[in-house]
């Protein structure tokens, strides 16, 4: 039986899923519900194996770590985002990685919204001044007629958008490959920046798109202006946000993920009063991990019978 190793279900999901079964019936699998935590310790967990099953995007798969594997053929990504992953080092070793396109982004896309609207209508602050037995109202921002600017236009990007054109909003976008998207205006990235109300991320992480909004970026917004990141947080200079938001440059944030995650107790992040925060939790959802655990698993049965699925290139955002 091919041995498969799964080095990273912390806190476990993968164990409690229709999809373990399958797995532990055709395959020979080394389980760890703990994170590695460091690249020895990841070495010490897949060195034996042919092929990985990677839950978790804190476990970093490094040069060292594939130049030390050399049975390892391949890497299944559960989720979308691989920039934990260095393909260009998996290449050269001749390992395969595949992820799970496309499986949560209505989700992602409908929590993008939910972030946009908490934040527009101030929804945390209002619920804790009601909590307070206080009565403030009139401080909420309407969307309607508002353009929404989106940079990424992948499958969670164009569901979005189209999420915003249906409470009303003008989208425009822009994407790393120029595209044709229905009901979205293509635009250049600095005018996108100075005409949105509201700009939602939606590329992936990459060499080319870290740090890719910061003080330059956030200067040519209005400063009625919103910035919504469900992507990744590495896109986004936090520090030069957080100068933003406290100095009236911009209105609000909403974020879903961080540089750090999970998010530090004594971050910043919880003191600024004028954005909203959840924890990487926009694709995660009952029927979105089981579709995207099942797929993780039928991408290791495809390799193994010879007919590849859902590969990930050095570049593909």
């Amino acid at each position: 039986m091919t041995a498969i190793c799964v080095p990273d279900d912390a806190p476990p999901v993968l164990v409690n899923s229709a999809a373990w079964g399958e797995l532990t019936k055709r395959a020979k699998v080394d389980y760890y519900d703990t994170l590695p935590g460091s690249e020895e310790r990841l070495v010490e967990r897949v060195g034996g194996a042919e092929v990985v099953l990677n839950i978790r995007s804190s476990v970093k798969f490094t040069e060292r770590v594939f130049a030390a594997c050399p049975r390892l053929r391949m890497v299944s990504v559960w989720g979308t985002g691989t920039d934990h992953v260095d393909l260009a080092a998996a290449a050269r070793r001749g390992v395969t990685v595949a992820n799970t396109p496309g499986v949560s982004a209505t989700a992602v896309a409908e929590h993008t919204l939910a972030l946009l609207l908490a934040a527009a209508r101030r929804i945390p602050q209002m619920d804790a001044a009601v909590r307070r037995s206080e009565w403030a109202r009139g401080h909420s921002t309407d969307l309607a007629g508002k353009t929404c600017g989106v940079i990424g236009l992948g499958a969670i990007g164009r569901e979005f958008a189209r999420l915003a054109r249906g409470i009303g909003m003008r989208v425009i976008g822009w994407t790393m490959h120029p595209r044709e998207v229905a009901g979205v205006e293509m635009v250049q990235l600095e005018e996108l920046f100075r005409s949105s109300d509201v700009i939602s991320l939606h590329l992936r992480l990459s060499e080319e798109t870290r740090g890719f909004i910061g003080a330059a970026q956030l200067a040519l917004m209005k400063p009625e202006a919103i910035l919504v990141n469900t992507a990744r947080g590495g896109m986004v200079e936090e520090a030069a946000l957080r100068e933003a938001l406290g100095s009236g440059r911009i209105r609000a944030a909403a974020l879903d993920v961080f540089a750090a995650e999970p998010l530090p107790a004594d971050h910043a992040w919880r003191e600024v009063p004028n954005v909203v925060l959840t924890p990487h939790c926009a694709g995660i959802s009952p029927t979105v991990m089981e579709a995207g655990l099942r797929m993780a698993v039928e991408n290791v049965w495809a390799f193994l019978e010879g007919r590849p699925r859902n590969l990930v290139g050095r570049v593909q955002l």
